[in-house]
């Protein structure tokens, strides 16, 4: 299992990014036992005991260790938790590298991980301390997926579970690791394969997803026009870390200083770049607000649905979801340049003081944050109706796994079923709430065909003056290159974007519109929902 982040130091001290691959076969010290994962190097084990080994947490392991136990004691966010850490710890931008791609490893590998730890202890799992099972999680990401020495990561890792958990649960780790090492990833997953025949099950374990996010990505591969046999590219495609892409709001920013800092330029979203890595506040622009780091998935539906051509009145624009305000900020910058005005809306005060945050770079003119439940909309007068409405839903996130690598395991089908309701009532109100000849862009970061086909499909019903856009050609008007990414339905066409083939989370696109001379109409929940 590899992880594409950050790197860290080639050698010395113990660093060493994503490990490349497992050529060759086991090699047996004068035991007969297996010491290697079938690398060409011999593998070396630390000859001192326990008690001698170091007794201070190496800093980048520690950051990377507070992030686990974070994510499992404060249901917290990697993604939000380890830049603080990464601070609190003085890392240098190597040691930064090697603790994210540690903590998100560990954390996409969990599930793997697990498995082989369970063939490894000598009693379940659950019965551990989680702290140590947190250590052994980042050992065994070490040892079986990084350019670690076996020595080196032994050692730390013990000298880590010795400095924060404590010295008899280090001797625990210390002889974990040992098993977990004595074999290569490879042979660990072809262990845990044998007797499994089930498709799903099989991908599942060996790509660390659970099983039923499998089935789920299968069926949505399918869904959206693409063969389920891609499974396995997307579910490795989960596992890698995402390159960082950087957008320079329109009319407001640039890209010279991120170029000049070592960003590539983007090959997707027209101003926007690949970032090279490291604290992206040291820029100017970035701390400014007018350079801003956003998938490109992301800036790519925005710009759809801003490109789409309208007749008659332009000037009244809204996002319906607008938190944490990466969209907002985008649409809003295009909104300037053509002297309309975006409405922020977003249902919570803290979220919304985000996208207040996140426009401060916009002229003040061109937008404004409002507080409240965007099902409120559907009650709006015919003539306060906006020209172009975005509907970003609260979605189950299943598209943006590689960025947020706890979340696999903590997503239930259920949720799913919860979320799928208030995505079709937030998409009604949208639908009433757009003036005829407007257009709606209905998005998800996720392809899950519960969230995306369905829920648009169950609208256009709903709303008969409603009517399908072609978003594929709306999507490739503003990309840099055609994407061949639309699937054609109920008369238009939708857009599917996947990590596998477009570098971007995996994000959903609908453009609707509501035909000039109809008024609208719906018998929707959304007019009998409780309105913030």
């Amino acid at each position: 299992m590899s992880d594409g982040a950050g790197g860290g130091r080639a050698g010395g001290a113990g660093r060493g990014g994503p490990r490349d691959g497992h050529p060759g076969g086991p090699r047996r010290n004068e035991q007969g036992r297996e010491r290697n994962r079938g690398g060409a190097a011999p593998r070396r084990f630390s000859t001192s005991a326990p008690s001698q080994r170091k007794r201070v947490a190496d800093p980048a392991r520690l950051a990377a260790f507070e992030v686990l136990r974070a994510v499992a004691t404060e249901d917290a966010y990697a993604n939000l938790v380890l830049p603080a850490r990464i601070r609190d710890r003085g890392l240098d931008r190597r040691d930064a590298g090697f603790a994210t791609e540690l903590a998100y490893g560990a954390l996409r590998g969990q599930g793997l991980y697990d498995a082989i730890l369970s063939r490894c202890v000598d009693r379940p799992l659950d019965q551990l301390d989680p702290a140590i099972l947190d250590a052994l999680r980042l050992g065994a990401h070490q040892v079986l997926a990084m350019r670690v020495p076996t020595h080196a990561a032994l050692d730390e890792t013990v000298g880590l579970a010795r400095a924060v958990i404590g010295a008899g649960p280090s001797g625990l780790v210390n002889a974990v690791l040992r098993k977990v090492a004595a074999r290569g990833l490879d042979d660990w997953i072809a262990d845990l394969l044998e007797g499994v025949t089930d498709p799903a099950a099989r991908d599942a374990i060996a790509h660390s997803h659970p099983e039923w996010i499998v089935r789920a990505m299968r069926q949505s591969l399918v869904a959206h026009g693409r063969s389920a046999e891609e499974i396995g590219m997307l579910l490795e495609a989960d596992n890698l870390a995402p390159v960082v892409n950087l957008v320079a709001l329109p009319g407001l920013g640039d890209l010279e200083e991120a170029l000049a800092s070592g960003a590539e330029p983007g090959t997707l979203a027209p101003d926007s770049a690949y970032s090279a890595g490291g604290e992206l506040s040291r820029l100017r622009s970035v701390r400014a607000g007018t350079t801003r780091v956003q998938d490109a998935g992301s800036q790519l539906v925005a710009r759809a649905l801003a490109g789409v051509r309208l007749e008659g009145r332009d000037t009244d624009w809204l996002d319906l979801c607008a938190g944490p305000g990466g969209k907002a900020a985008l649409l809003a910058a295009l909104a300037a340049e053509r002297g309309a005005e975006l409405t922020a809306n977003e249902p919570a005060p803290h979220r919304a003081e985000l996208v207040r945050k996140a426009l401060v770079a916009v002229p003040r003119d061109a937008w404004s944050v409002v507080v409240g439940d965007g099902r409120r909309y559907a009650r709006i007068p015919a003539d306060q109706r906006f020209d172009r409405i975005m509907v970003d839903a609260p979605c189950s996130g299943l598209g943006a796994l590689r960025r947020r690598p706890e979340s696999r395991w903590r997503k239930t089908p259920g949720d799913i079923a919860e979320l799928t309701i208030l995505q079709g009532e937030l998409l009604d109100a949208a639908l009433a709430a757009v003036r005829p000849g407007g257009v709606v862009a209905y998005v998800t970061c996720s392809p899950h065909p519960a969230e995306t086909i369905a829920v648009v499909e169950d609208a256009l019903r709903r709303h008969p003056a409603a009517r399908l856009l072609d978003a594929g050609s709306a999507i490739d008007g503003v990309a840099l290159a055609p994407l061949g990414a639309a699937h054609p339905m109920a008369g238009g066409s939708t857009v599917q974007l996947w990590p596998h083939l477009h570098r971007t989370d995996a994000m959903f696109l609908a453009l609707i519109t509501l035909d000039a001379g109809t008024p609208a109409q719906t018998t929707t929940p959304a007019q009998t929902a409780t309105k913030g």
